[in-house]
C-alpha cells in the first residue's frame, strides 16, 4: 500500500483544476492499493486555485518556519500547505505507509524539484527550483520513502 498524488490518478485537483494522469501510476493502481492524496486540498485550498511556490528555500525551510509559501497574488498560504502535509503524514501513520509516489515539481509533493515563488518587480512569478516540496519534506523527515512518477 502506498500514498499517491491524486492528480497522477486522474483526479482534477491541481491548482488549474486539471489532473496529471500518469499511465505508470494507473498501471500500479491495478497491482496494489494506492491511497490518493492532494495535500493542498487537505490543507483547505480550493480547486482551482492560484499557483503557489515556496518564497525561498525548500519545503524543509517551510516546515522549520524559515520560509513561507506564497500564491501568485503574494498571499501567504503556508498554513494550508503545512496543514495538508500534516494530514498526509497522519494518513501515512494510520495505514503504516512506507512509500509515497508524489508529483514531481509541485510545491507540496515535489521530491528533489519544487516550485519557488519570487516577487519580481511587484509581480509574483513561479519557477522550478531544487529541493523538496512541503509534503515530501515532511514525509521524508518521518521515514516515508518518497519517489516521483518519473521513478516508476
Amino acid at each position: 500500500m502506498r500514498l499517491v498524488s491524486a492528480c497522477l490518478l486522474g483526479v482534477n485537483c491541481r491548482y488549474d483544476g486539471a489532473s496529471k494522469l500518469n499511465e505508470n501510476v494507473l498501471a500500479l493502481s491495478r497491482k496494489e492499493t494506492l491511497i490518493p492524496v492532494c495535500p493542498e486540498q487537505l490543507g483547505g485550498l480550493p480547486t482551482p486555485r492560484l499557483p503557489s511556490g515556496i518564497a525561498s528555500g525548500t519545503g524543509v525551510d517551510v516546515i522549520a518556519g524559515r520560509s513561507s509559501v506564497r500564491n501568485a497574488d503574494g498571499e501567504d498560504v503556508t498554513e494550508c500547505f503545512t496543514t495538508g502535509a500534516a494530514e498526509v503524514l497522519r494518513l501515512a501513520s494510520m495505514f503504516d505507509i512506507q512509500e509515497a509516489v508524489l508529483k514531481q515539481g509541485s510545491p507540496s509533493c515535489g521530491s528533489g524539484q519544487t516550485q519557488c515563488m519570487e516577487n519580481e518587480g511587484g509581480s509574483y512569478l513561479s519557477h522550478p527550483a531544487e529541493g523538496d516540496g512541503v509534503t515530501a519534506a515532511l514525509l521524508k523527515r518521518n521515514g516515508v520513502r518518497v519517489i516521483t512518477e518519473e521513478d516508476l
